[in-house]
């Protein structure tokens, strides 16, 4: 057995003083936006499509299916005719967990979002000087982008209003969406009477529409109640031998807790793991070919290539699969993986990515197998060193990542609206 974690090692558990308060007309508002294609450029997909709270608000896909698709979940299908979809989204959906908490100061797997005053907003974004003003939260500015992306929710420019505005530069569809949002008889009295800054509809802009999203998902999503955290807030048997010794593994022997650290379980940075790479690749304008070169993308620093942000682990068993493109069916094999990246990516193989059958686009979706030298550079990059674990050492690791399962995830404020159809 690992030997036990001293406390010191282990985090404070969350209180209420770690969340930023949202009030909740405006997150009840968002809630019937969250679920609503009205966000949407052709009104065909809604947020939801990708975060469901059935699939652990993920999508249960390796890399989603978006505009253009029918269906949820991993029955989703992409779509049919001239509506079909024309590229899988290229990395993978993330949970919304806990995504209100005051720490967190960047998102998206590439970290192309963050709190910065570089641009005098106080984000750094893909917006860069054209970020709306008035956004109360990083969580109101990460739902913002969804929004405007092509592949996500916006559609294939010519297709609508928005689409084609967003072509021009990217905060220029933002206020066709506003505009859809403040004439609904349904929403434009609510954000009114729910918004002090406002008096009447014709003032409603985007940013209520983000603050109201991210008041929403900060409320629904915020899970503290887990096993874990009933042991850090003193229950001692609230964690099973196995999810103890597992516990003590991941701050200790199995060196997790180098990476997911604090009391998110994320460092909030950027590490190259060698994951299996598919599927088209969040490319750069001047890549000649499919691939994800992670945060370099961004920060066009030579050393981030490869890199992804460290995910945050609460309700981590329920949003298989794994990786920032979801190269891993489940928990066991992403531990596996972590523990020594070179070998199971040399053991992996192209079935154990979820990918809906898209006949067209098959032929792109495992090209960069093909191209040796990008496999050898991938490989040659590489952040952590291996660490050998028993089989029983393993199980227990998976065993703590489901201990990490809040126990209110079934009861939560608002749940899914009866009228959505998926």
């Amino acid at each position: 057995m690992a030997g036990a974690a001293a406390a010191q090692d282990l985090p404070r558990p969350l209180t209420d003083d770690d969340f930023i308060p949202f009030d909740m007309d405006q997150a009840a508002i968002g809630h019937q936006l969250f679920y609503d294609p009205i966000l949407s450029g052709n009104q065909n997909i809604s947020c939801a499509h990708c975060h469901h709270p059935d699939l652990g608000t993920s999508d249960g896909l390796s890399l989603g299916i978006g505009e253009g698709g029918q269906g949820l979940g991993p029955d989703r299908t992409p779509g049919i005719g001239a509506d079909a979809i024309r590229k899988r989204i290229p990395r993978n959906s993330p949970g919304l967990w806990n995504l209100g908490a005051k720490d967190i100061h960047t998102v998206f797997h590439d970290g192309r979002l963050s709190i910065s005053d570089v641009y005098g907003n106080g984000f750094n974004s893909p917006a860069q000087e054209w970020l709306p003003e008035g956004l109360n939260s990083l969580l109101a500015a990460q739902a913002l982008f969804p929004l405007t992306s092509q592949f996500e929710m916006a559609g294939n420019v010519a297709e609508n209003q928005v689409t084609g505005a967003v072509n021009d530069r990217i905060d220029k569809g933002w206020p066709i969406l506003a505009k859809r949002v403040r004439t609904d008889p349904k929403y434009g009295p609510a954000i009114v009477a729910a918004f002090d800054e406002i008096d009447e509809t014709a003032e409603i802009t985007i940013a209520q529409v983000a603050n109201a999203l991210a008041a929403f998902m900060a409320v629904e999503w915020r899970s503290t109640d887990s096993p874990y955290d009933q042991y850090l807030a003193g229950k001692k048997d609230a964690l099973t031998a196995d999810q103890k010794d597992g516990m003590n593994l991941f701050f200790g022997k199995a060196q997790c807790s180098s990476c997911h650290s604090g009391q998110l379980l994320s460092d909030q940075k950027f590490h190259a793991l060698a994951l299996p790479p598919f599927g088209p690749g969040r490319t750069r304008q001047w890549d000649p070919y499919v691939r994800d070169v992670g945060r370099m993308g961004e920060s066009d620093r030579l050393e981030d290539a490869y890199r992804f942000r460290t995910p945050m682990l609460r309700n981590v068993a329920l949003t298989a699969p794994y990786g920032h493109n979801g190269a891993f069916p489940d928990l066991e094999t992403v531990i596996r993986h972590h523990l020594d990246p070179e070998t199971s990516l040399t053991m992996w193989k192209p079935e154990m990515a979820n990918l809906p059958k898209v006949p067209w686009l098959e032929k792109a979706d495992f090209a960069v197998w093909d191209d040796r030298f990008e496999m050898e550079r991938q490989r040659s990059k590489i952040d952590i060193t291996p660490v050998e674990l028993s089989e029983p050492e393993i199980q227990n690791l998976v065993a703590f990542m489901h201990a990490l399962t809040g126990t209110s995830i079934d009861a939560p404020v608002f749940g899914v609206p009866e009228g959505f159809v998926p």
